[in-house]
């Protein structure tokens, strides 16, 4: 696998503005997105200067067009974790480890509250990508809540390894496997202490020793442990610097307003500060 200087994660107003800008800027990015951008299924686009009367799929068309023309990678993927490491980050990508010298969130905002034991059991059963964690349950029970457009294949994945896998979701998916058991709910809790033991749907408990949540946005603070959040946003300085040197954050995931305008526009800002992250950083070496 190629190595990239800058690792965006979402490909949505943001993410893709701060690809381009990355690239102009004479940096390697890779772009790494899961399901559809929200901006996708607007059905008219009216208050994004200069440009009117369009549909979101069509103005993502034409920022995706020209992210790729600069040279862009984008990639379709789920990344599992963010880890800072000896002053690069690795990511995990559908359970491949990536190294990059930066890296721009950009993963839109998680509108999901989290359940009960999903915090506390994080990493000890709870998982937010099937096909980074998967093999750790191989051949065990485990519970998929489909809450994303890939939460099918996901299952199927899950299933494929050998585990025994239970799909939760108001409705089955048409794509779903018929050999995958299905339960018509959400999940209410995550039971355990020390690990996941089951999962609560419609007051009864299904016994698992792993669950898969896939949100189309998985809790920024998750992603990356340790990062810095302020009423469930990330939260950042003027030019979208985290807390955490190296990572930046731009579009609904920092804050309102949650606008197509802004989000490209703090794609810029965080471009800027990535590309000076990654000089400053070669000038050093």
């Amino acid at each position: 696998m190629e190595a990239f200087d800058c690792i965006v994660i979402g490909a949505g107003p943001a993410g893709l503005s701060a690809a381009l800008n990355l690239r102009q800027r004479g940096k390697s990015v890779l772009v790494v997105s899961s399901g559809e951008p929200l901006l996708a299924r607007a059905e008219r686009v009216d208050n994004y200067l200069g440009v009117s009367g369009v549909t979101g799929a069509q103005l993502m068309e034409r920022f995706t067009a020209h992210a790729r023309e600069f040279g862009a990678v984008l990639r379709a993927g789920r990344v599992g974790n963010v880890m800072p490491f000896n002053g690069r980050f690795m990511a995990n990508v559908d359970g491949e480890i990536l190294e990059t010298g930066a890296v721009v969130l950009a993963c839109g905002v998680s509108r999901a509250r989290p359940v009960p034991g999903e915090a506390d059991l994080l990493g000890r059963g709870v998982s937010y990508c099937a096909t980074c964690d998967g093999m750790l349950y191989r051949g065990r029970p485990v519970a998929v809540w489909g809450l994303s457009d890939d939460a099918p294949g996901e299952a199927e994945f899950l299933r494929g390894i050998g585990c025994a896998v239970t799909y939760i979701a108001e409705r089955r998916p048409e794509e779903l496997d018929a050999s995958v058991a299905f339960c018509a709910g959400r999940v209410e809790a995550i039971l355990g202490e020390t690990a996941v033991r089951a999962v609560r749907v419609c007051g009864e408990e299904i016994p698992v020793e792993g669950v898969f949540l896939l949100r189309a946005a998985a809790p920024p603070d998750a992603l990356v442990p340790g990062l810095a959040m302020r009423d469930g946003f990330v939260e950042t300085d003027t030019m979208l610097r985290t807390n955490i040197p190296g990572l930046f954050a731009a579009g609904d995931m920092t804050g309102k307003p949650l606008q197509v305008a802004n989000a490209v526009g703090e794609g810029l800002i965080a471009a800027l500060s990535a590309a000076e992250y990654l000089s400053e950083r070669e000038t050093q070496a």
